[in-house]
């Protein structure tokens, strides 16, 4: 671990507070919206003659920053639609048998106007699921072990003082060959490297240590300066109650872009979509390996194992 760092980190955002919230979010700046098809597009790999595979992949909902319709589900065989219960993540499930090449294809087409999310556009929170946005994660753990550099603070400034103590603590790296990538909150502690899930775990159990409720969101970015092409991979966020509201934050863009680094404290562009909520999800029907860490690609299980041989063809284009 690495918490003196840490400690000192948070010492000099105390002395530094300012009011970002209120300058990135004035009611004179018309969010920003933009409309898309986004193509989650691929097929599952490498999968053995005859043996009948079971698929579940998280669907892009509706939400205050986001409006979704599905224009094509085209997977093999019959599916269906059902719901994560904790965090209310659409799933579609379906089970099939690889082609001759040893694949299953998919595609799902959507068609999505993605607003500029701002206090004064977000999501309202439920008093109810409070306990649920407190609680530890397989990877994301709330001990006082990992956590002790984060010194105590006062819970009305803490998100602001933890955003810039993890983006200043953090890099945006993807090394060959480390752990990054799975929101380990212990690597990103010891390592303070990682990709954007180890940036926002870290965000996230720092919050829920000083008992302020944060949620992981998950889903892919939308290329700024084109109007169509392949999207390589996901891209993820983070957002703390804060008076009845969801308050985002992208301390990863924050990194890779420091002149936005003030923005992405309570904002986030309408350059992306959202496809789930949440940590450990428990997918329905049940799958049998356990709590999924998180989910934006197709979660496979072939007898009850995990398989994640996936070819990606993921895309999108302006309307």
């Amino acid at each position: 671990m690495r918490p003196a760092p840490l400690l000192a980190l948070l010492v000099a955002a105390l002395l530094g507070m300012d009011s970002r919230l209120l300058t990135a979010n004035s009611p004179a700046q018309r969010p920003r919206q933009r409309t898309f098809r986004f193509f989650y597009a691929g097929a599952i790999d490498q999968v053995p003659p005859g043996k009948r595979v079971r698929v579940w992949m998280p669907l892009a909902q509706s939400a205050p920053q986001q409006s979704v319709e599905i224009i094509e589900i085209n997977v093999p065989g019959e599916y269906r639609i059902t719901r994560e219960a904790a965090h209310g993540n659409a799933l579609l499930y379906f089970e099939a048998t690889p082609n001759a090449a040893g694949r299953i294809p998919f595609r799902i087409v959507y068609r999505c106007t993605r607003f500029e999310r701002t206090r004064l556009r977000t999501e309202s929170s439920s008093p109810c699921h409070r306990a649920l946005y407190l609680r530890p994660a397989r990877l994301v753990p709330i001990e006082p072990q990992v956590l002790a550099g984060w010194a105590p603070l006062d819970r009305q400034a803490a998100p602001q003082h933890l955003y810039d103590a993890v983006d200043q603590h953090m890099r945006y790296a993807k090394p060959p060959g480390q752990p990054w990538g799975r929101g380990d909150v212990r690597w990103a502690c010891d390592s303070g490297i990682g990709n954007c899930s180890d940036f926002h775990s870290l965000f996230l159990a720092a919050c829920r240590f000083h008992g302020i409720p944060s949620r992981f969101e998950i889903g892919f970015p939308i290329p700024e300066d084109r109007h169509a092409g392949k999207v390589p991979g996901y891209h993820c966020w983070a957002s703390f109650e804060s008076k009845g509201r969801w308050i985002p934050v992208d301390i990863s863009e924050a990194d890779k872009h420091p002149e936005r680094r003030d923005y992405y404290f309570g904002s986030l562009d309408p350059h992306r979509i959202r496809f789930s909520v949440g940590r450990d999800l428990i997918l329905e029907p049940p799958n049998q390996s356990g709590p999924v860490n998180f989910l934006i690609y197709p979660h496979v299980e072939i007898d009850g194992r995990v398989h994640t041989p996936l070819v990606k063809d993921f895309a999108f284009e302006e309307v």
